[in-house]
């Protein structure tokens, strides 16, 4: 309890300090729980470093079936070598993840019989941000495609084929074994009247059992092109239902915003009940599909924007200037803090409401932004000062406040919400208690 009491403190000299410098208001309180990409079954996840017109795109491949089924199809803007592709290793992703991961923080209240006008006037209320066998030659001409370039990466075969039209790609993709949905030559034709090229992989064999790794790495390719963007649309001909995708963008210089969709930020800074903790995985998802219906299924949520230098408070630790390199950060120089910022984006789509591709853009919008979520952990024990009496009653009012918030952010049913909030237990006292003995219930 006292180094408790001692850390709270010190976030509250902290802030006072920052509010005083004119600062980025800090956050502090207590990480207790995050909402990262494992809670969605199919959660697609793609890491883009961008700066000026170098990309760096990694895609993690959450293939669920036989490998030798494995077949991908993503389009580029330039012809790719193979020095430009590599296999990235899945805990950089992870790390990714962990680190920007919508989280849940606590507070502690004071003992409302010590503290002062500082805390009082701070503890009001926490502080919001301000801010994816060769045919021969004649075959290929007759179907119109041209392999451009042909290799193994890792446990990947890799070609980066052009095409003149939809129908001789989507053939020639069947006769070489690439296992595609039906239809897909609908969606390849506008890549291909936009010039796009066409990197295509699956799974060697032999290959794959000799890595000894279970599950397939992620793929990175490295290239220079004006056109910033990531296509979705393949992705969908396939598809069950709605699909999540989680974007980590980096940059050097702030947010990475979308040019073609409405991007708005995840509900936050909100206070919740306590026994939220227990169900934070429940109370994320379902705020965010309420959410996304209220925003009418069109929109890209941000749930993370900061610079990777720090967190505050950190659901993972920031990834160090290794792991960024792996990331594919390209442009880190020597200077003393890592000039990474980072944007997650959340996307929920389908063919109806995302007709396009992603399209982005880069931005020197530095503010600070975080899916965050708080609890406010009461003061129980008995006192009988004066400032007593004021403070159980406003806490009881905020956890009535709290039963409301949650059930506007989830839907879920307010009787159902208040039955599991532990209401902190107290008694209206009498004037003249005051003279005679100050008297609280406790728990």
């Amino acid at each position: 309890m006292k180094l408790s009491r001692s850390l709270t403190l010190f976030c509250l000299i902290f802030l006072f300090l920052l509010i005083s410098m004119n600062s980025a208001a800090a956050f502090c309180g207590f990480y207790v729980a995050k909402a990262d990409s494992n809670l969605y079954n199919q959660a697609s996840q793609v890491v883009i470093a961008r700066d000026g017109k170098r990309t760096v795109l990694t895609m993690a491949n959450d293939y669920q079936g036989e490998v030798d089924d494995f077949a991908i199809v993503v389009p580029v803007p330039v012809i790719l070598k193979e020095e430009q592709v590599k296999v990235g290793e899945p805990e950089i992703i992870e790390r990714l993840d962990a680190f920007s991961a919508p989280r849940l923080v606590e507070y502690f209240d004071e003992d409302p019989c010590g503290r002062s006008y500082l805390e009082d006037e701070v503890l009001r209320a926490p502080t919001a941000p301000r801010s994816a066998p060769e045919m021969s030659s004649s075959r290929d001409n007759a179907l119109g495609v041209t392999v451009e370039e042909e290799f193994t990466v890792g446990e990947y075969d890799i070609v980066i084929l052009s095409a003149k039209e939809s129908n001789g790609l989507e053939i020639w993709l069947r006769e070489n074994g690439y296992k595609i949905p039906n239809g897909a030559s609908t969606i390849l034709r506008p890549y291909i009247q936009q010039n796009l090229k066409f990197f295509v992989a699956k799974v060697n064999l032999t290959e794959y059992e000799n890595t000894g790794f279970k599950s397939l790495r992620p793929l990175m390719m490295a290239y220079e092109s004006p056109k910033f963007m990531l296509p979705i649309r393949l992705g969908m001909l396939n598809a069950q239902g709605e699909q999540d995708l989680i974007v980590y963008l980096l940059s050097p210089k702030g947010q990475i915003e979308l040019t073609n969709y409405r991007t708005v930020k995840v509900p936050s800074n909100l206070e919740i009940p306590e026994f939220v903790q227990q169900e934070f995985a429940p109370f994320y998802k379902a705020m965010f599909s309420k959410s996304y219906e209220y925003n009418g299924k069109k929109v890209a949520f941000i749930e993370y924007a900061w610079n990777m230098a720090n967190c505050d408070p950190c659901s993972a630790q920031p990834l160090n200037r290794e792991e960024l390199k792996k990331a594919g950060v390209f442009w880190l120089n020597n200077n003393r803090f890592n000039n990474v910022f980072i944007t997650r984006l959340h996307i929920r789509y389908q063919r109806e409401n995302f007709p396009e591709d992603l399209k982005f853009q880069e931005t020197a919008n530095n503010q600070f932004f975080q899916g965050r979520y708080i609890i406010r952990r009461p003061f129980r024990e008995k006192r009988n000062c004066d400032a007593a009496k004021s403070y159980y009653q406003s806490v009881r009012e905020r956890q009535d406040k709290e039963a409301i918030t949650l059930s506007r952010l989830t839907g879920w049913n307010i009787y159902d919400i208040r039955k599991k909030i532990d209401f902190i237990d107290f008694e209206d006292v009498p004037w003249w208690r005051q003279i005679f003995g100050f008297y609280i219930k406790s728990n």
